[in-house]
């Protein structure tokens, strides 16, 4: 019997956007992402909330309400040159400030500038950050090895956007677990008129949105679905499963059937 985790519903693959600044375009991102169901992170500097172009803080819950609030540092330092005191305060206060503007707890981080080191890693995940992405971009559509060193897939202005799309999109191996995360700043969008930037992004989401092989989640749903995943516990002949978290894992047994393990429950796989 073979025994393959999935995503939820049975899926194999999973699509996360990320974006940076909180800056004002993110209005109409939002409003593109929402068109074609696909979930993204926002990462704001709450003590830049004041300055102009900036989406404001009343404005915060109602925008990315069904998308994921996460933290960037309170004011966007460059942090592997910051000391480690500047740098805790920096995440605790952003996330502080974030949380209650959010109503939830924020666990998420996009690194400023890229900025960070493994000093900073273990500091954050004693901060209660559950993640970090990196601006790096590796293209093997690979889940996360280290969450707190999370390498997207590429940046939306990567010339070969659609061309990852495209193949992702069509993958049709299920014994793989297969991720897409696309990150950027709204703003960008705006800054090459030449290119069409926003008719980019929307050809990507029309391409990518509303297929239902998909999972479209954010950054922080895939991260607890994946140590939910790590929470399973498998009689040793593998013939039942016992998961005790709260929400349901999904399996696939033998390629041909999917299997709900619901939370708290031990789950025949027989």
């Amino acid at each position: 019997m073979n025994i393959y985790y999935c995503f939820p519903q049975g899926k194999a693959k999973a699509l996360t956007m990320s974006y940076d600044d909180g800056k004002v375009q993110d209005r109409k991102l939002v409003s593109i992402f929402n068109r074609y169901g696909i979930k993204g992170t926002f990462n704001l500097n709450y003590g830049l909330m004041d300055q102009s172009l900036r989406i404001p803080a009343e404005e915060i819950r109602e925008l990315y309400r069904g998308h994921e609030i996460a933290t960037h540092t309170l004011h966007h330092p460059t942090i592997a040159r910051s000391p480690l005191s500047r740098v805790a305060e920096e995440i605790l206060e952003d996330r502080k400030g974030l949380e209650k503007l959010a109503g939830y707890v924020v666990r998420g981080h996009a690194y400023p500038n890229g900025s960070y080191s493994k000093e900073i890693e273990a500091l954050f995940s004693s901060l209660g950050v559950a993640y970090g992405r990196v601006v790096e971009s590796v293209p093997d559509f690979a889940l996360p090895a280290n969450p707190m060193e999370w390498h997207p897939t590429c940046h939306h202005s990567d010339p070969k956007l659609m061309e990852y799309g495209q193949y992702f999109a069509d993958f049709p191996k299920k014994q793989y677990l297969k991720l897409m995360y696309v990150w950027g700043h709204s703003y960008e969008f705006d800054q090459n008129t030449e290119r069409n930037n926003w008719g980019v992004i929307e050809d990507f989401c029309k391409l990518m949105g509303n297929r239902p092989d998909i999972w479209y989640a954010t950054n922080i749903e895939i991260i607890d679905y994946l140590q939910l995943l790590e929470g399973l516990r498998f009689m040793a002949d593998c013939s039942a499963v016992y998961n005790p978290g709260a929400n349901s894992a999904w399996l696939a047994v033998d390629n041909d059937r999917i299997v709900e393990a619901k939370g708290g429950c031990l789950t025949s796989l027989a």
